[in-house]
């Protein structure tokens, strides 16, 4: 639908907070679909076995405690997790609501947002090259002042007396 798109610019900032909650949407399904797959396989490994000829009295039978039902309410919990995370992003993205006008204003809130932060980096900067210059100037005292006093005073080492 390109009548629909007047300017990739105004959709910049919702593009990329969309294309991050896609992307943490897809690696959710994708988690749910692992989870799924180690609960069969875990279930299938754990099951003890039944023949289809005697399946009633397989299911009525006593059996012994197994991890079975550990590791059904462990994949139960997290796979409810991860669906209710996955509700969670597909709530988060953008509706159809979204206007080129809400879209335009965030744009402008970003745009004086990153003004802002750019006049603090100025400032912080033109700070820091001040400091640097009073630590140079230091420096080249110290240096000066550590020459004098090598040059201008009695010597260190003194020379073996024969």
């Amino acid at each position: 639908q390109p009548s629909a798109r007047k300017s990739n610019l105004g959709e910049v900032g919702e593009t990329t907070k969309m294309a991050d909650r896609l992307t943490q949407l897809q690696d959710a399904v994708n988690s749910l679909a692992d989870q799924f797959c180690n609960a069969i396989g875990v279930l299938q490994q754990c099951a003890p076995p039944a023949s289809f000829s005697n399946i009633q009295t397989a299911i009525n039978k006593d059996q012994p405690s197994n991890p079975t039902e550990e590791y059904a309410q462990l994949f139960a919990a997290l796979i409810a997790r991860t669906a209710k995370d996955v509700d969670v992003l597909i709530d988060s993205l953008p509706s159809e609501e979204s206007t080129a006008a809400l879209q335009a204003a965030s744009l402008r809130q970003l745009e004086e947002e990153n003004h802002d932060a750019a006049a603090r980096l100025e400032e912080v900067v033109y700070r820091g090259d001040l400091l640097l210059e009073k630590i140079q100037s230091a420096l080249a005292d110290i240096a000066q002042s550590q020459l004098r006093t090598r040059s201008g005073g009695p010597s260190q080492t003194t020379p073996p007396e024969s």
